[in-house]
């Protein structure tokens, strides 16, 4: 019934015809309030598809009906296709046109200090705006939506897209604007960007303060997951973090008789007018006098909480009260929704045959940013996040449990033993997180995610190994199935190093040879890998 309501409120906005041929008629000169809670829905349904499995990739998410009041109305030569980068931007996109709306895009990125040589998808000091692409309808032309859809919001939008802090301090007006922190402004629609080279859209901000978001992937695939610090903080000018779309407004146009807008220009709202801009997530609500961003600090009614902690106090409904079962419960659960994704990206790989391919002589310039079968198949960046979620979620133990014990008012524990009790759901959560994939021969190989973590650091995530390499496969018996050649076997052996790493470096030399790969360099792997037996924690307090 919410379907058929979202839909002829849609319908009733008087652009409903825009939605069953490929011309996008601006029928809107401005995105009004309304139309931003309106393309907020549109995202919550599509995020909550994805999330109940209803759909996976673009295509099937956006030809659903459960998960797009559009589904159906759509040429047939769109290509409804998107990587995380284009993701934001698609939908919008798609959003616009289904409503008259006007709709531009930054599409030429420069570094913002003239010395940082860097890809601009990884500068040091972030980017500014040189050109942007306005799309609006000429004289004697329209638009074409298909045409936007299919190239130019895939050409021109990449991830050097969102590195800008949006202050508007140099160039052309920006297509985001960082928000506050709290429910007002982070909802769904809105974008989070990890300078690592990774986009994602909310769908969902839940009761208790937590962040729920959907992305996409070079295959095409859709996931979804909780904000956690999977997601980093980085140097303001980089922009990471929250920030949703700049309201557009198309001036100087014509109406012509059958109520389309010809011609004109699009502007952006300026910051001074957006009443949900704010810094803050970059210098903190108390910032350092000397300007120093990692100082800056977060205060909660007068006392100071590390970002993330602050963070979800403001995103709650309410005075947040957490219960240390009930968090690692989620924790679990989203760490098991990522395994599960896994299995898509790697059987996508075995589809494609990378696995019988020779290995290359050398590894990408960079394994987390590149381009080919290796930027299509490879996991390199997805498994440093499923490592940072299982850090994550010891840490997180760690500190409820000091919490606990410290007397914290914020914490709701009625029990006795919160190791215990804490020990006895992650044994329920990890058994019942059940997945498995298709060896060599075809064969199902069950797993869960208490395995996973047994596994974390031999997970493979160069396409060339095999799959039970890929699930970092160790007993004979199980590997007995991998037809990977002696050569393919030592460059498993030597990638060890990289597999250790959980910080995603861009900025490193990584293109080496098999016989150069004979241990860490710098930045590219380390000597050994980063803690996360949580069950040992539990179980002995160390």
């Amino acid at each position: 019934m919410a379907k058929i309501l979202l839909l002829l409120l849609l319908i009733c906005s008087g652009s409903a015809y825009a939605q069953y041929d490929n011309k996008w008629r601006i029928t809107k000169p401005h995105w009004t309030t309304q139309d931003e809670e309106r393309f907020a829905e549109f995202i919550s349904y599509i995020g909550a598809a994805v999330n109940r499995r209803e759909c996976g990739t673009v295509d099937s998410c956006l030809k659903n009906p459960l998960a797009n009041p559009y589904a159906g109305t759509d040429p047939e030569e769109l290509k409804l296709f998107a990587d995380c980068a284009d993701l934001p931007y698609y939908l919008r996109a798609y959003f616009a046109w289904k409503n008259g709306l006007p709709m531009s895009v930054q599409d030429d990125m420069a570094p913002r200090e003239p010395n940082d040589k860097k890809d601009v998808r990884y500068t040091k000091f972030g980017n500014y705006v040189k050109s942007r692409y306005d799309i609006v309808a000429g004289r004697w032309r329209g638009i074409n939506a298909v045409d936007v859809l299919n190239e130019a919001i895939i050409d021109k939008t990449y991830t050097a897209s969102f590195r800008v802090m949006g202050t508007e301090d140099r160039g052309l007006f920006t297509d985001f604007y960082p928000v506050k922190l709290g429910r007002d402004s982070i909802r769904p629609g809105t974008v989070i960007y990890d300078p690592n080279g990774h986009v994602a859209i909310i769908y969902r901000v839940s009761d208790d303060g937590r962040i729920y978001y959907i992305d996409s992937h070079p295959d095409n695939t859709l996931t979804s997951g909780m904000y956690t610090p999977k997601f980093v903080r980085s140097t303001p000018f980089q922009g990471a973090g929250f920030k949703n779309f700049r309201p557009l407004a198309l001036v100087d146009a014509k109406l012509n008789s059958s109520g389309e807008y010809i011609g004109g220009r699009i502007v952006g709202a300026p910051n001074s007018s957006l009443p949900l801009f704010s810094i803050e997530q970059f210098y903190g609500n108390q910032p350092d006098p000397a300007g120093d961003w990692q100082k800056g600090q977060f205060l909660f009614h007068g006392m100071a909480f590390p970002y993330y902690d602050y963070l979800r106090l403001v995103m709650a409904r309410g005075d947040l009260k957490i219960d240390p079962l009930v968090d690692m419960q989620q924790n679990l659960v989203d760490i098991c929704t990522t395994l599960k994704d896994r299995v898509t990206a790697v059987s996508t790989a075995v589809k494609a045959g990378i696995d019988l391919k020779d290995h290359p002589e050398r590894l990408p310039q960079n394994i987390y940013g590149t381009d080919g079968e290796w930027e299509t198949y490879a996991t390199p960046a997805r498994d440093a996040r499923l490592k940072v979620a299982f850090m994550d979620l010891l840490l997180q133990t760690k500190q409820l449990i000091a919490r606990q014990r410290s007397g914290d008012p914020m914490i709701v524990y009625a029990g006795t033993n919160l190791p215990a009790d804490m020990l006895q759901v992650y044994y329920r959560e990890a058994g019942a997180c059940q997945f498995s994939y298709a060896n060599s021969s075809g064969v199902m190989v069950p797993l869960n995610l208490e395995v996973a973590r047994h596994r974390l650091f031999d997970l493979s995530f160069d396409p060339y190994h095999c799959v039970e390499l890929r699930w970092g496969a160790a007993n004979p018996q199980e590997l007995a199935t991998c037809l990977d050649t002696p050569v393919k076997r030592e460059w498993y052996s030597r990638e060890r190093w990289l597999r250790y790493q959980w910080e995603r470096r861009y900025d490193a030399r990584m293109d080496y040879s098999l016989e150069e790969l004979d241990g860490p360099k710098p930045g590219a792997g380390i000597a050994a890998p980063p803690d996360v037996d949580v069950v040992r924690f539990l179980t002995y307090g160390r």
